[in-house]
């Protein structure tokens, strides 16, 4: 492979016929030797694929070839080559499985209510102009908070993308209402669904990240409010966006700085743990010991 990369990539826009598109998907990724995880529902595409350079610029020419994905946004990202095992193409209910798909309506503009789109100049100029008023609100599984998020930000205790409803509808963020909330994740989808889903429940003045933690990143670095390192859902387990970076964790085993999760290496336990290089290269000698899988939310991208 002569340059690997990875992309990121999500539009919600109406789909009349999720499995001709995941036939034609399956078949265009496979021609061009792509692995990676592609969902697609009645609301739109939602994928991240790894492969080479070339390739992966002949997938997005083709994907932009349909209508409905004209104006679909790619992110790109360093790979190593090996970033996912297989191809999964799959037709869901729902983009992010946050358990109401009947209650997200999109258009050819997107999610029909959710929060206004800020660039990442745009989230500092917020920052600046309404100081602590502003509420950071993690729209990510709260693992993934441990090695990386924006400065103060309130990480909510959700397991999967499933618990947000009823967290949000507990009442413990009520006192936010009137606050400007901005809602943050990996690449912008699950907050194109929280925002709605928090607007509709009386949440007042709500924002989310244009191409979310991953285009602030680039943006910014380590520079400015985001603090860590983004986890992501392939092999990578996370990356730094400047040499700058410092991590926020701790190694489970030793409390050594520690910036990126390891699976656990017996079948089939595959439980996740937060550790330094260190103890990370000691795993395999290791006795399992974990009662389950700690976090599993296999069908999430970004």
């Amino acid at each position: 492979m002569n340059q690997p990369k990875v992309i990121l990539y999500y539009i919600f826009t109406p789909l009349a016929d999720p499995a001709a598109i995941k036939i034609w998907q399956k078949n265009l990724c496979q021609s061009l030797n792509l692995k990676g995880r592609i969902i697609i529902s009645p609301h739109g595409i939602n994928g991240t694929l790894g492969g080479d350079i070339d390739d992966l610029k002949k997938y997005i020419g083709q994907t932009k070839s349909y209508e409905g994905f004209a104006k679909m946004k790619f992110k790109w990202s360093d790979g190593t080559g090996n970033d996912f095992p297989k191809l999964s193409v799959k037709v869901r209910k729902e983009l992010v499985a946050f358990g109401n798909p009947d209650e997200i309506k999109v258009d050819e503009n997107g999610v029909i209510g959710g929060g206004k789109h800020l660039r990442p100049e745009e989230v500092d100029e917020l920052v600046a102009k309404h100081g602590d008023d502003v509420v950071f609100f993690d729209g990510r599984n709260s693992f993934e908070a441990q090695v990386g998020k924006f400065k103060n930000a309130i990480v909510p205790d959700t397991a999967t993308t499933r618990d947000f409803v009823n967290e949000i509808e507990s009442g413990k963020y009520d006192h936010l209402k009137d606050k400007p909330v901005v809602t943050y994740c990996t690449g912008g989808i699950r907050c194109e669904v929280l925002s709605a889903v928090m607007k509709t429940r009386g949440f007042k003045d709500v924002y989310q990240i244009d191409g979310g933690i991953f285009t602030y990143g680039k943006e910014f670095g380590d520079e400015s409010l985001w603090e860590g390192a983004l986890y992501t859902f392939d092999n990578r387990m996370s990356i730094e966006f400047s040499d700058k970076s410092k991590s926020i964790a701790t190694c489970e085993k030793c409390a050594k700085p520690a910036n990126r999760f390891y699976d656990c290496p017996k079948v089939p336990c595959n439980s996740l743990n937060l550790l330094c290089t260190k103890c990370a290269e000691d795993l395999n000698d290791e006795i399992c010991k974990h009662p389950q899988r700690k976090y599993s939310n296999a069908e999430l991208i970004g």
